[in-house]
């Protein structure tokens, strides 16, 4: 089987435990305005690859992956469920640690056919790595373009599947870095059983040259760089967000 691929990276390190094999796929519904990818939000365009190929070249550096593996991301690699089902079948047949970095906005539990592909991939998946753009409902759609419903869902479901779950949060400011909103964050994520991580990520403005290329105007035009030292504080929000939830989720 064949997966539209955008491209590959040897030794990703800040996706998944240990050093990684990234297998960045082509297509994604979502329209983050800080994306750093928008070259892979095309669902048809990127290379057809068979899961063999991808395999062989994790294999000519697979001293390089010990305590890693392969990391699927995008674009949105839940667009292409039956390529990563695959992919994962052949990477567990030689023990190969598997993540899936998603933002989520595929999930369809409406559709049973769909949630049983699902079920065969994350039998298969050993992490995922769930980026949470927003957590207010409307403010996520001015982000993002697309609601968050489906995305929060998706975190409970893998919660309930006893799935490994490592959460991103980009803090923007001006747009993600509210306090009243990273709290809510923190409490939502807090009743997730199987939560193993939490990465806050400052802002950065390092894609927006690919906008200029690609002639997509740049929708946070303006906005400055997160300040690393206060995304520290953020996170701290985050946190309290969770403990609090714990601690009521304790008390019964």
């Amino acid at each position: 089987m064949s997966g539209r691929i955008h491209s590959l990276e040897s030794f990703g390190t800040v996706d998944g435990p240990g050093v990684r094999f990234v297998v960045f796929v082509q297509g994604c519904p979502m329209r983050c305005a800080y994306c750093h990818n928008p070259d892979t939000w095309e669902m048809n365009a990127g290379t057809l690859m068979e899961v063999g190929e991808i395999i062989e070249q994790y294999e000519r550096n697979i001293s390089f992956y010990k305590g890693g593996g392969i990391t699927v991301t995008g674009g949105e690699p839940l667009m292409q469920v039956d390529f990563l089902t695959e992919l994962f079948t052949a990477a567990k047949e030689k023990n190969i640690h598997t993540c899936i970095d998603s933002s989520g906005i595929a999930f369809n539990p409406e559709n049973s056919m769909w949630m049983e592909k699902l079920d065969r991939l994350l039998a298969l998946t050993d992490l995922v790595m769930l980026d949470i753009k927003h957590i207010d409902p409307e403010k996520h759609k001015e982000l993002t373009a697309q609601p968050n419903d489906r995305i929060l869902a998706f975190a409970e479901y893998l919660s309930e599947k006893d799935v490994p779950i490592w959460i991103r949060h980009v803090v923007v400011p001006g747009i993600t870095d509210d306090d009243t909103y990273l709290y809510k964050l923190g409490y939502f994520i807090g009743g997730l059983k199987t939560l193993k991580a939490l990465d806050v990520l400052p802002y950065h403005t390092m894609g927006k040259v690919k906008y200029e290329k690609l002639g997509i105007p740049y929708k946070l035009e303006g906005v400055e760089p997160m300040d690393k030292n206060k995304v520290i504080e953020k996170k701290q929000v985050i946190l309290d967000g969770i403990r609090a939830r714990r601690k009521d989720s304790e008390a019964g």
